[in-house]
C-alpha cells in the first residue's frame, strides 16, 4: 500500500515539475525574442546614423575638392599668363637679334673687301720686294732662318761647351780631394802577404821519409789530402801543388806537423791531416770574423764569414785576397763618408765584392757570377747583389754605392806593391791588346787602361757610325778572347767624337 503511495505522489511530483520547466521554456523564449527585437532596433538606428554620417563626410570632401580644382585653375592661368609675356618677349629679342645679326653681316662684308685690299697690297709689296732683291719668298725666309739658326747653334754650343769645361774641372778637384783624403785617412801596408806552396826541410835526408818504403807515404799523403808532392833535386825543400788554395794549406800545416814530429807513416798522416783540417776549420771561421770586424760589417751570415774566411788562402797577382777586400771595405766606407752615401751598405759591399774567389776552384763560372749567386743565396739585398755584379762592369752599376765599390777596388789594386806581375809579361799584354784594337779599320788610336782591364779605342767618325761601333767592339772583344789569355774581364770601349773648330777673325 505503501509503494503505491509513493508511487503516485512521485508521478505527481514529475507531472508538476514538467509543467514548471516548460513554463520557463516559454517565459526565456519570450525574453529571448524581446532581446533581438531590441537589437534589431538599435542596429537600424545604427546604421542610419552611420549613413548620415557617410553623407555629411561626404560632402566635406566634395567641397575641398572643389576648393582645391579652383585653386589650381587659378594657378595655372597665372603660369599661362605668365608663359604668353615670355612668348612675347622671346619674339621681341629674336626680332633685335636678327637685326643685329644683319648689321654683323653688313660689318664683315666690309671687313672681307678691306682684308681683301690689304693682301692685295701686301702681294703687290712682296713682289715689289722679290723684283728688287731677286730671291722669292721662300729663299728669302731660309736664308733669314739659316743665319738664326747658325748662330743660335754657335752661342748653344759655346754655352755648352763653356759648361762642360767648368763642370769637369770642379768633378775633378773634388775627385782628387775625396780621394787623396780617404787614402790619407787609410793606411795598410803595401804588400800583402802571399800563402805559398813550398815546405822547408831541415835536411835532405827528410825527403826520403817523406816518400817512405816503396812510395808509400808520399801515395797516403797526396791521396788523403788530394794535393801533389813535388819532390825534386830542389836542396832542402818540397813543393806542393793543387788549384785549391784550402787544401794547399792544409797539406802544407800537416806537413809541418809531420816533419816537426819525426814520425811519418799513413796512420799518422792521416791522423794528422785530419786534425789540421779541423783546426783549418776553426782558423777560417776566425779570419772571417776577425775580417767582419775589420770592415765594420755587422749581421754576415755564418757561411758568408766562413767564405770572407776563405779568402785568405786566395791571391791575385800576389795579392791576398781577404787583405784586398777588407782594404775595399774601409775605402768603400771612407767614401760613403764623403760623398754622403750609405756607409754600411758600402763597406758591406766592399767586403763581400770578390766572395766568389773563395770558391771559383770549385764551381764553374766567373768569380763575379758565383759571388752574385751566393750572395742572393745567403739572403743580401740588392744593393750588395749590383756592387759584386757591376765592380768589373759586367752590368750597370745601379746604386752610388756601387760605384763607391768600383773606385775603391780600383783604388786598393793600383796602390804601388799591391800586386805582382811580371814586368815584361804585363808590358807585351798590354802591347797586344793595343795591336789587336789597331788591326781594324777605322780604328785612330787605342789605349790599354786599369792594368789591362780597359782597351780605350778612338775610332774615325767618317768611317764607322754610331751603329756600327757595336759591331766592331764584339768583333775586337771576340778576337782578345781568341787570342790573349788574361785575368778576369777586359772591358772594350770604343769612343766616336766629331769636333769642330772655329776661329774669330
Amino acid at each position: 500500500m505503501s509503494i503505491v503511495i509513493a508511487f503516485i505522489a512521485f508521478y505527481l511530483g514529475y507531472i508538476y515539475r514538467k509543467k514548471i520547466g516548460e513554463a520557463k521554456i516559454a517565459s526565456a523564449e519570450m525574453m529571448s525574442q524581446q532581446i533581438l527585437d531590441e537589437a534589431s532596433r538599435e542596429a537600424e538606428v545604427k546604421k542610419n546614423e552611420t549613413i548620415l554620417k557617410a553623407k555629411d563626410e561626404i560632402q566635406k570632401l566634395k567641397s575641398i575638392s572643389e576648393d582645391k580644382l579652383k585653386q589650381s585653375k587659378m594657378e595655372l592661368e597665372k603660369k599661362e599668363n605668365r608663359l604668353i609675356k615670355k612668348e612675347d618677349s622671346l619674339d621681341k629679342r629674336a626680332f633685335l637679334i636678327d637685326k643685329k645679326m644683319d648689321q654683323i653681316s653688313k660689318e664683315q662684308s666690309k671687313v672681307k673687301k678691306k682684308q681683301e685690299k690689304i693682301d692685295l697690297l701686301l702681294e703687290e709689296q712682296e713682289n715689289e720686294l722679290q723684283r728688287i732683291s731677286g730671291l722669292t719668298r721662300n729663299e728669302a725666309q731660309k736664308i733669314i732662318l739659316d743665319e738664326v739658326k747658325k748662330d743660335s747653334v754657335h752661342e748653344m754650343a759655346k754655352i755648352i761647351k763653356e759648361y762642360q769645361e767648368q763642370t769637369y774641372l770642379k768633378s775633378k778637384d773634388i775627385a782628387k780631394e775625396i780621394i787623396a783624403t780617404t787614402i790619407q785617412r787609410y793606411s795598410a801596408s803595401g804588400v800583402a802577404e802571399n800563402t805559398v806552396s813550398v815546405v822547408s826541410l831541415p835536411n835532405d835526408e827528410m825527403k826520403g821519409r817523406i816518400i817512405g818504403r816503396e812510395g808509400r807515404n808520399i801515395r797516403a799523403f797526396e791521396s788523403i789530402s788530394g794535393v801533389d808532392l813535388i819532390i825534386d833535386d830542389t836542396p832542402e825543400a818540397i813543393v806542393i801543388s793543387s788549384f785549391d788554395p784550402i787544401r794547399r794549406e792544409i797539406a802544407k800545416q800537416s806537413m809541418e806537423k809531420l816533419i816537426l814530429d819525426g814520425r811519418i807513416n799513413p796512420s799518422r798522416i792521416e791522423e794528422t791531416i785530419k786534425k789540421t783540417e779541423e783546426d783549418m776549420e776553426r782558423q777560417i771561421m776566425y779570419e772571417g770574423e776577425r775580417a767582419t770586424e775589420e770592415a765594420h760589417v755587422q749581421n754576415l751570415h755564418p757561411q758568408l764569414v766562413k767564405l770572407v774566411g776563405m779568402l785568405k788562402y786566395r791571391t791575385s797577382y800576389g795579392q791576398n785576397a781577404l787583405k784586398h777586400s777588407i782594404e775595399v771595405a774601409n775605402i768603400a766606407e771612407m767614401l760613403a763618408f764623403e760623398v754622403g752615401a750609405n756607409p754600411k751598405i758600402a763597406a758591406r759591399a766592399g767586403l763581400l765584392h770578390d766572395i766568389g774567389k773563395a770558391i771559383d776552384h770549385e764551381i764553374e763560372g766567373t768569380h763575379v757570377e758565383i759571388g752574385v749567386s751566393v750572395a742572393k743565396k745567403y739572403g743580401e739585398n740588392e744593393q750588395i747583389i749590383n756592387a759584386i755584379e757591376s765592380h768589373h762592369d759586367d752590368t750597370q752599376p745601379m746604386f752610388v754605392e756601387s760605384l763607391l765599390v768600383i773606385a775603391a777596388d780600383s783604388i786598393s789594386a793600383a796602390r804601388p806593391g799591391a800586386r805582382r806581375e811580371s814586368l815584361e809579361n804585363y808590358i807585351k799584354r798590354l802591347e797586344n791588346l793595343e795591336s789587336i784594337a789597331n788591326s781594324f779599320e777605322g780604328v785612330e788610336k787605342s789605349f790599354a787602361l786599369q792594368a789591362g782591364r780597359e782597351l780605350r779605342i778612338l775610332v774615325d767618325p767618317k768611317n764607322i757610325s754610331d751603329d756600327e761601333m757595336v759591331v766592331v767592339a764584339k768583333e775586337i772583344a771576340k778576337k782578345i778572347e781568341n787570342e790573349l789569355e788574361y785575368p778576369g774581364h777586359i772591358k772594350v770601349n770604343l769612343i766616336r767624337e766629331s769636333r769642330t773648330t772655329e776661329y774669330a777673325k
